[in-house]
């Protein structure tokens, strides 16, 4: 009976481990096919734009309302006051950045980002993807592609927005804000990255959730080493193609879930 019931609790943690480790496993499967790296190049340049473009006008931005409402002074309080204006400026600006590099970053390198994943599957299954990518289709369909984003982006929004207006509630509102803020943070990031693979497999949104259900835990798991991947200064530039190759093995690795009856 113990030893049943510490199999239990040992699954739960080998599978979000597991799905912890997929972007690991990316840089590793990365280094292994050099011919790989070609696709990384234009979506790099793009996430340092980005980022770039994002710090350098949100710093900017928040530095002029800071001069017009707070501005600096040699009084304790007045100094106090702009430094702590000043770090709150810094997080929005990192919450300006978390944003660029999962919605407005994929979306702009979505065509390498398929490519990628398309070349990854071909090479870890050792056989062709089911429909070969093709640049000039990408385009073809790029307003739906532009769709799909707004609509993932809307729903993250107004859950977002939901769950500040459930923090309102005195006492357990922030608790369940704590808890269900970043959870759905991390479903956000799997659906995200997941959907290059789940995309060209051409699942609908509601069996992109199922699959992801199927193996909750693996997926925390996975959305956790995104998550920290994305919050390393540096390594943040390579996040977007490590999250995409990390979510293409996953797949790999599990196909058949996806599959509904």
């Amino acid at each position: 009976m113990i030893g049943n019931v510490a199999s239990a609790a040992v699954k739960p943690v080998a599978g979000f481990a597991r799905g912890f480790s997929y972007p690991l496993r990316a840089a590793k499967f990365l280094t292994k096919k050099p011919g790989l790296l070609k696709y990384l190049a234009i979506p790099f340049v793009i996430n340092v734009l980005a980022f770039s473009l994002s710090v350098y006008f949100g710093l900017d931005m928040f530095e002029g309302l800071l001069e017009t409402y707070a501005p600096s002074t040699e009084v304790w309080y007045g100094v106090a006051l702009y430094y702590i204006a000043w770090t709150v400026a810094m997080l929005l600006t990192a919450v300006v950045v978390f944003f660029t590099f999962t919605v407005v970053g994929n979306l702009i390198a979505s065509p390498f980002n398929e490519l990628l994943s398309e070349r990854c599957e071909d090479l870890r299954l050792g056989g062709l993807p089911e429909q070969r990518f093709a640049l000039g289709r990408f385009w073809k369909e790029s307003k739906n592609a532009l769709f799909v984003e707004i609509k993932k982006l809307s729903v993250f929004v107004i859950v977002m927005l939901l769950l500040l207006a459930i923090n309102l509630i005195p006492g357990i509102g922030s608790l369940i804000y704590a808890v269900l803020a970043p959870l759905f943070t991390l479903f956000f990031l799997v659906i995200e990255y997941l959907a290059f693979v789940l995309m060209r497999k051409q699942l609908s949104f509601a069996e992109q959730r199922r699959y992801v259900f199927k193996r909750p835990i693996m997926m925390l798991g996975f959305g956790c080493g995104v998550f920290c991947v994305l919050a390393i200064p540096l390594v943040q530039f390579f996040c977007i193609p490590l999250a995409v190759v990390g979510a293409t093995l996953l797949w790999c690795d599990f196909p058949r879930e996806a599959k509904v009856d």
